[in-house]
């Protein structure tokens, strides 16, 4: 049985992108492995608390992942 776990910043994805986030991934692994394999596919969203992730040295905090979003966008 595959077990997915998305790791994430606390307060950067709202419940319903969570909720789109487990059903993609669900379907990504079903498209892979058939979907026999739907009932037994896990997908696991953990949350960290900002400061708690670094890229390069720095440590990163929900502001600052949504500061990234929003210059992707311009």
């Amino acid at each position: 049985m595959p077990l997915v776990t998305i790791d994430v910043i606390n307060d950067v994805f709202t419940d319903r992108q969570k909720e789109q986030m487990i059903e993609k991934v669900t379907a990504a692994m079903v498209e892979v492995e058939g979907e026999a394999m739907r009932p037994v596919t896990w997908v696991r969203i953990q949350e960290f608390a900002g400061g708690d992730w670094a890229i390069g040295g720095d440590r990163l905090g929900a502001a600052d992942v949504h500061a990234m979003a929003e210059a992707k966008t311009d």
